[in-house]
């Protein structure tokens, strides 16, 4: 059996990150994607479904720090869905994919600028490399092999 999905859109908000109570890392984000085609009649249609992303541990940190609302990304992961109940006890279902992995698409400065992101201003990060909108490896951004969830 396979559970395995694989996007490739645009992030609708800035990831939301929290802990859990053991400590662990998680954040949660929308993508839209975006399906077009035309009718019989050649009228283009288009249509644009949301999907709901968790992450977790290094990777939603990783989520968190360098993803922001309209950056096109690759994700791929599994599908869940879980019960759960709301305030108000009502029983809720939700349906999102369970992010095993995320690249970052398209250039490093597509997208609105995220605060106290150095790159972003032009600044020099941790190792020293100096952020000139263009990404080039993983260097460029203060990050190790180690750090890198693809």
């Amino acid at each position: 059996m396979v559970n395995k999905v694989v996007l490739v859109g645009r992030l609708g908000r800035d990831p939301e990150m929290r802990y859990t109570g053991a400590g662990t890392a998680v954040a949660n984000f929308s993508v839209a994607t975006d399906e077009r085609w035309n009718t019989r009649d050649g009228e283009s249609q288009n249509r644009t479904e949301w999907h709901n992303i968790v992450v977790w541990s290094k990777l939603a940190e990783i989520c968190n720090q360098y993803l922001t609302k309209g950056k096109l990304v690759y994700i791929e992961g599994r599908l869940q869905t879980r019960d759960w109940e709301d305030r108000d006890g009502n029983k809720r279902r939700t349906t999102e994919i369970v992010a095993t992995e995320m690249k970052m698409l398209g250039a490093r400065n597509e997208g609105p600028p995220r605060e106290n992101d150095p790159l972003q201003r032009g600044e020099e990060s941790d190792e020293g490399a100096k952020g000139s909108g263009e990404a080039t490896g993983p260097m460029d951004v203060g990050i190790t092999d180690d750090d890198i969830p693809f």
